[in-house]
């Protein structure tokens, strides 16, 4: 289960805050904004012409699969660039309830990288364990001068966003509402595309709003292979994952900074993530598992 993702979104506006200045300025821009950019990646772009404006009729349509459930965990990442760690995050994911089910990750910046530019990220997301689709996502970060808050409520026919940003916590949430069926966050995503058989070439296209704007995210199973992380040696899944922003008229637009994205999901009844390696304007960006301990079902 590839639940380190739900971090990425969060520190992809790190690097438009008062630390992206000053990381530049100082010559560690590119590892600092990196660590921001491997905890928001879900992806790359793809050519949109390929799709043009009837991707939407490309969307996966299949329900829920039949692969078990991921049994409760929680589990340890590091972030980097160029072979070092910038940043580190630790997910817990359960079961609360025979509905629901719950993913909770917290991720921070670390060593000379934090004290450029300094990041804290909470995040909390249920989803609908039936049915797969999110409930409500509620996520926090935390910079050296200010604090940001999203709160996403998700129906059938959308989403609507609740958003502060300020010093004091006081400040008034503006709100936004995106209409489109069927759509997933992070949380969700995952557990659907998990679910899934996951055979070589298998492709599912689906739309995520993770925060605070909706994507169209094509996932492309590559091949099976065997992978060595921290956590260990591993039979991997080895998938392709592309990201492409949708506009207020749901065109699809091109993301400059994004190139591509290679994530390895372990080939067994768990599917955890193992490693992400992301192709970007800078190089390459990473994030591995550290460590894994899985714990007692409730239900």
């Amino acid at each position: 289960m590839i639940f380190l993702i739900v971090l990425f979104t969060c520190a992809s506006r790190c690097s438009e805050s008062g630390g992206y200045n000053s990381a530049r300025r100082s010559g560690a821009f590119l590892p600092a904004r990196s660590a921001g950019i491997a905890l928001l990646l879900l992806a790359s772009c793809f050519t949109p012409k390929a799709l043009g404006g009837n991707w939407q009729s490309t969307l996966t349509k299949d329900p829920p699969g039949t692969f078990p459930e991921l049994r409760p965990i929680r589990a340890t990442y590091h972030f980097g660039w160029a072979g070092f760690t910038a940043a580190t995050g630790e997910v817990h994911f359960a079961k609360p309830s025979e509905s629901q089910f719950q993913l909770e990750a917290t991720g921070r910046t670390t060593g000379f990288v934090r004290a450029l530019w300094k990041l804290d990220v909470n995040y909390r997301a249920l989803a609908d364990a039936e049915t797969l689709r999110p409930v409500e996502t509620r996520q926090t970060e935390s910079y050296r001068s200010k604090k940001i808050t999203t709160y996403l409520t998700f129906t059938a026919k959308g989403v609507t966003r609740a958003r502060t940003e300020g010093r004091t916590g006081s400040e008034r949430a503006k709100t936004r509402e995106f209409s489109f069926s069927n759509l997933f966050d992070l949380h969700s995503a995952l557990l659907y595309l998990r679910s899934q058989p996951l055979a070589d070439g298998n492709v599912h296209r689906i739309v995520v709003y993770p925060a605070t704007s909706a994507y169209l995210a094509t996932v492309t199973v590559i091949g099976h292979e065997k992978i060595s992380v921290r956590a260990g040696i591993y039979n991997a899944i080895k998938i392709d994952l592309q990201l492409h922003r949708l506009g207020k008229n749901l065109e699809l637009e091109p993301h400059r900074k994004f190139r591509r994205a290679t994530i390895w999901v372990s080939d067994d009844s768990d599917r955890i993530l193992l490693r992400i390696e992301a192709q970007i304007f800078i190089g390459t960006v990473f994030a591995e598992l550290q460590s894994v301990r899985f714990e007692e079902m409730k239900h």
